[in-house]
């Protein structure tokens, strides 16, 4: 097996099963930090930024790991199928049966709501498995995707196409065919919103945005220091920045925000 054969573990049961990709770098010493990479909507655990947080993490002896969400990349189902609660449980059955010690939560997009929830929810359900989370860095933050940068970015008439035919079909610089946005995955993405919550992740959350940004405003990313209790929110932001953050200036000011959570460090 290459590194880059996935493994695979099944999370839900019956006709909710389903088979989700990941790879695992191994820290240099045993029970050492590492990062859980969650991947942004349509992008997959071998994108630029994962790769090359991968071979950064290697060359300082971190963990790493990272998978695809349901409907993404080498995992099983559709994802049109999929919804907000599908990937906070693909995410908290990686982060408990994949990974151990020390893990710093790395979202990008989707990823960074991902990650904000999956803390919440371990916060919730698992206090010990949340105290091995020492802080979070997140890349354009889609913190509330599905009701602030969907539902109430959406036209009256798109907004009926959703309700009456069940689902929107949106266009993506990212993906030529564009992407469906179901009536499920608006409704479910309401269970998971952070605005009005109260949540006070009681670590550091780092943020790591670019002002030219068309998919995740500044302002967006800015407000996230509002919503979240605590004033754990810090914001790097990178003028001339667009939404993918991957251009080795934006890779390099990611790395840092990273180093600064890495325990011992």
């Amino acid at each position: 097996m290459s590194a880059s054969d996935p493994q695979f573990i099944t999370v839900g049961s019956g006709s909710d099963a389903r088979k989700i990709a990941y790879l695992s770098q191994e820290p240099a010493q045993e029970g050492g930090p590492g990062l859980l990479w969650l991947i942004g909507l349509k992008s997959d655990m071998m994108s630029t930024k994962a790769e090359a947080l991968a071979a950064w993490t290697a060359a300082r002896g971190l963990g790493f790991t990272r998978f695809d969400y349901s409907g993404h990349g080498r995992s099983g189902g559709a994802f049109e199928d999929a919804t907000l609660s599908d990937w906070l449980e693909e995410a908290a059955a990686v982060f408990q049966q994949v990974t151990s010690g020390p893990q710093i939560l790395v979202g990008s997009s989707t990823g960074a709501h991902l990650a904000l929830i999956l803390l919440r929810h371990l916060m919730a359900t698992a206090p010990e498995e949340a105290q091995r989370v020492p802080g979070l860095v997140l890349i354009a933050p889609a913190w509330d995707l599905t009701e602030a940068l969907m539902w109430n970015e959406f036209s009256e008439e798109i907004r009926r196409e959703i309700m009456e035919k069940g689902k929107w079909v949106r266009a993506s610089d990212y993906d030529p065919a564009g992407y469906p946005i179901t009536k499920r995955f608006i409704e479910d993405g309401r269970r998971h919103l952070i605005k009005g919550a109260g949540f006070d992740p009681g670590r550091p959350v780092l943020v790591l945005q670019g002002g030219e940004d068309r998919d995740v405003p500044i302002a967006h990313a800015r407000e996230l220091k509002s919503v979240l209790a605590g004033d754990w929110v810090r914001i790097t932001e990178v003028a001339d920045g667009e939404h993918r953050m991957s251009r080795p200036q934006d890779l390099e000011k990611l790395y840092g925000l990273i180093e600064t959570l890495v325990p011992g460090a």
